[in-house]
């Protein structure tokens, strides 16, 4: 199926535009846009396809779509600044903030440890219905309950939702509101990002559908779903099914509407290109001391709930070397988050670089889809040539 892929390319990036094209034509695309933000400008801004699930509706230039925990680099980018306006320290313990979290053995748990995925408690125990998703006070006080999976700081693995009310509660009581509204008031309003975890009612009408991958995985790749189906007991299983509306809500107003700092940020790819690339431009977005701590690997090796290597910053996954399906391209230093479904955005600080790639059609990959990777590998061709 041919799309017309609508929007600019600056003449360097021409291989990634055509590289974009090819996508679009293939069948594991129905609508997505690409973004890359060099040397402090938008070189780079497509999109493709359609947005709805009846495939009638263009996808335009503002259109916005949940990029799952690709939210996770966003929200670690709020506290990175949140951290320079000496609002919240991170090497204090959560039950400095939030006291009611000290219990089950959680009570020297560091804020640090909840950001680099140390924390323990990569799913919840206590078995939820699908409404309590909705309830941010009903899934916070579950966590704060609860005993880890293991000592605090001992290990790591990754928190794939409970990120997001472990970080949120710390930060709503640290600074007195909330990551989306942080978000709102201190990034994407001053800054012009069009991102936002909570949509609101006068944007709704933006939103894209997302839908499953009509396209089977190539053989050999890691699937979570095998793992949730051999023990639904496990880690793995609860941190994606517990409460099960986890896997059935991405469409439902309510999921759009609430804000989840690790999973329901809804955004244009221009609008994570443009944070990526603001971060690592100096533009006023974060301290060099920041931009620093944005690429300290805090966490690194065997992830017990994902069943592979991943390697993790304050909230950032990180390049990893030799792990195709962790990796950034070449850039050493880069930063940034994957989501489920095949999202992507990330900053490369030696480039000056922030690429963003979001869809509305779901993959099963774990970490890095190949879609995006085969643009960055286009983005990196380019740069090459100058």
């Amino acid at each position: 199926m041919t799309e017309v892929v609508q929007g600019f390319c600056a003449p360097q990036f021409a291989q990634v535009r055509d590289e974009f094209e090819k996508l679009m034509r293939g069948p594991a695309e129905q609508g997505a846009s690409l973004a890359i933000y060099h040397q402090g400008e938008l070189k780079v801004n497509l999109w493709a396809g359609t947005r709805d699930k009846a495939r009638k509706l263009p996808w335009e230039k503002d259109t916005l779509v949940n990029v799952f925990s690709t939210t996770k680099g966003v929200a670690a980018l709020a506290v990175q600044r949140a951290l320079d306006q000496g609002l919240l320290d991170l090497d204090k313990r959560v039950s400095h903030y939030w006291p009611e979290y000290g219990v089950e053995g959680k009570k020297d748990t560091k804020v640090a440890w909840i950001l680099n995925h140390k924390a323990g408690q990569p799913a919840i125990r206590t078995p939820l219905p699908d409404e309590a998703l909705f309830d941010w006070e009903r899934m916070t006080t579950t966590l704060a309950r609860e005993r880890p999976w293991w000592e605090p700081g001992r290990q790591h693995g990754y928190h794939m939702v409970t990120y997001g009310w472990l970080l949120g509660e710390v930060f709503r009581r640290a600074v007195g509101v909330t990551i989306g509204q942080y978000l709102r008031e201190e990034i994407s309003g001053p800054f012009g990002l069009d991102m936002f975890l909570g949509v609101p009612g006068s944007e709704l009408s933006r939103l894209a559908d997302l839908s499953g991958s009509s396209v089977p995985p190539a053989g050999g790749r890691l699937y979570l779903f095998g793992k949730v189906l051999a023990d639904k007991e496990s880690m793995t299983a609860k941190s994606l099914c517990n409460p099960m509306a986890l896997m059935t809500s991405s469409n439902a107003l309510a999921w759009r509407t609430m804000e989840l700092p690790s999973a329901n940020l809804h955004a244009t790819a221009a609008a994570m290109a443009a944070l990526y690339g603001k971060a690592v431009c100096r533009e006023g977005l974060l301290s060099e001391d920041a931009l620093l701590r944005c690429q300290r690997e805090e966490s690194a090796g065997d992830d017990p709930v994902l069943h592979t290597r991943t390697r993790f910053g304050p909230g950032f996954m990180l390049q990893q070397t030799g792990h195709i399906e962790a990796g950034f391209g070449p850039g050493a230093k880069a930063f940034g988050h994957p989501g489920s479904g095949g999202s992507l955005a990330f900053a490369d600080p030696e480039r000056e670089l922030g690429f963003a790639y979001v869809m509305n059609q779901m993959a099963t990959y774990v970490l890095v889809d190949p879609r995006p990777r085969g643009l960055v590998e286009a983005v990196y061709r380019s740069l090459a040539l100058r």
